[in-house]
């Protein structure tokens, strides 16, 4: 592909929190490159120094050492997140929930319900439009989650473990969600998980272990 199709490149991105004898290295000079339309699954178990390595590409943390860009894109802008834990306002409703990014973007009100109801029927939760988070299962969130990520029409979805909490029938659906998300928008799709089966559906695959990222042939 072309340097333009480039959405985020890592060039011995590390990332460490704190400093002298207490400092701890999350992530250790890692180099990945996430192209437009990608599916990609970073593996491994937990405390790998996946969900550091994600935050790094969408912006959330800066890198201690090496460096994080967005060459064709608007940087963290246009990237969409989805996390493992609760992320939903509990005051909100479901479609309240999924148009607010838009709302805090500066998109009238009336037409981001629009696309959030769209969005949401698309992952199959409009029936949930009007309910509360606390009337809603984890894989119900996680469906709604998609939505309000493909209301936003993102060119990168990264989503942290987003099945971790899951059994695997409800997995399986939230997972079907994101990639229909990533489908209908075009976007890239990067997925942390520790679960084979979540790994598999993805195109490409990438492992961490203690805080390095290996090389593709040794994700296995």
């Amino acid at each position: 592909m072309a340097p333009d199709d480039v959405l985020v490149e890592c060039r011995d991105a590390a990332l460490t929190f704190g400093r002298g004898a207490h400092a701890v290295v999350a992530v250790h000079g890692a180099t990945l490159t996430v192209r437009a339309g990608q599916r990609l699954a970073i593996v491994g178990p937990s405390g790998s120094g996946k969900s550091s390595l994600l935050h790094l590409l969408a912006g959330l943390e800066r890198p201690t050492g090496g460096t994080v860009t967005w060459p064709a894109s608007a940087g963290p802008r246009d990237i969409g997140l989805v996390f493992q834990s609760e992320s939903l306002i509990p005051a909100l409703d479901v479609v309240e929930n999924t148009a607010l990014p838009l709302v805090l973007s500066g998109v009238p009100e009336e037409r981001a319900r629009r696309a959030a109801l769209d969005a949401l029927a698309l992952v199959a939760a409009d029936d949930l439009a009007e309910r509360l988070p606390e009337e809603i299962s984890g894989g119900q969130a996680g469906r709604v989650a998609a939505a309000r990520v493909l209301a936003q029409a993102p060119r990168l979805i990264l989503a942290d473990e987003p099945t971790g909490r899951l059994d695997r029938t409800t997995a399986g659906r939230v997972l079907d969600a994101l990639l229909t998300a990533a489908e209908r928008t075009g976007a890239a799709l990067v997925v942390t998980t520790h679960d084979p089966a979540v790994a598999a559906r993805l195109g490409a695959r990438r492992a961490m272990r203690d805080g390095r990222l290996l090389v593709a042939e040794e994700a296995s």
